[in-house]
């Protein structure tokens, strides 16, 4: 167990299943509701003005039908932060995981895309997907006094962002707004680029060990059994490097 996590995102998703110790959680859960209209269907956005059904896939999920760990994630002694855009400043924020309130309201505000979530109030303040502002958390690590990191990234190396139609209407839907956010919006594509660059700077230097998938799989994947071969290739490539990953973290 790492005594300190940063994630957004997908990756604080996987992160709360990581902290909980509770294997395979994540990708239960995602195969399991992936076809239930009350977790993802369009129908969600007569009720929540989302795609997911958020009452259902962050508050009847974990504490009703496929019960988290509250218990052992509120215990562990390391650090976890979820970060989060604000969407009047277009900064991003890292909050302490570990005080995330049981309808995880903290966890939908990291997952919150734009046009697919409205916004997540936390306190006032309303948020959007952390990864607008700070797709990879690297920099909060190193600002923290981390000098190693494990990334686990779900690009293959070398990829970069373009600039797409989504993002385009995104900016357009928000512009009178949340103009700030916007702006974040709109440098999102070199900030993204930009930091892959810094992290394979940081590999070749020893400074970072990089778990990257050989394909991408689609965000809104429906076929669990491509979901099935993605997760065990990534299981596979785990066990391959552990050797390698001991050797890095001088275990």
């Amino acid at each position: 167990m790492m005594p300190y996590i940063v994630g957004i995102s997908a990756g604080a998703i996987n992160a709360c299943s990581y902290v909980s110790e509770q294997k395979e959680r994540t990708f239960r859960v995602l195969t399991n509701y992936r076809h239930d209209k009350r977790y993802m269907g369009f129908r969600n956005f007569l009720k929540e003005k989302s795609l997911f059904g958020l009452n259902f896939a962050y508050d009847v999920v974990p504490n009703q039908l496929d019960l988290f760990d509250w218990e052992t994630f509120q215990s562990y002694k390391g650090t976890v932060q979820f970060g989060v855009t604000n969407a009047k400043t277009g900064q991003v924020e890292y909050m302490n995981a570990l005080e995330m309130d049981k309808s995880c309201t903290l966890l939908r505000a990291t997952c919150a895309i734009p046009v697919l979530f409205p916004e997540i109030k936390l306190g006032d303040e309303p948020y959007f997907d952390g990864g607008l502002a700070d797709p990879i958390p690297i920099r909060k690590a190193i600002e923290d006094g981390y000098e190693k990191h494990i990334l686990i990234l779900t690009r293959p190396k070398g990829y970069r962002k373009h600039t797409d139609r989504q993002s385009k209407f995104t900016m357009k839907l928000l512009s009178s707004k949340y103009p700030k956010l916007v702006d974040t919006i709109k440098k999102r594509v070199i900030r993204y680029n930009e930091t892959m660059r810094f992290i394979e700077q940081l590999e070749e230097q020893g400074k970072a060990f990089i778990f990257r998938p050989e394909q991408p799989i689609q965000s809104l994947e429906k076929d669990v059994n491509v979901m099935r071969k993605n997760y065990d290739l990534g299981y596979q490539q785990a066990v391959e490097k552990m050797d390698q990953l001991k050797q890095f973290l001088n275990l």
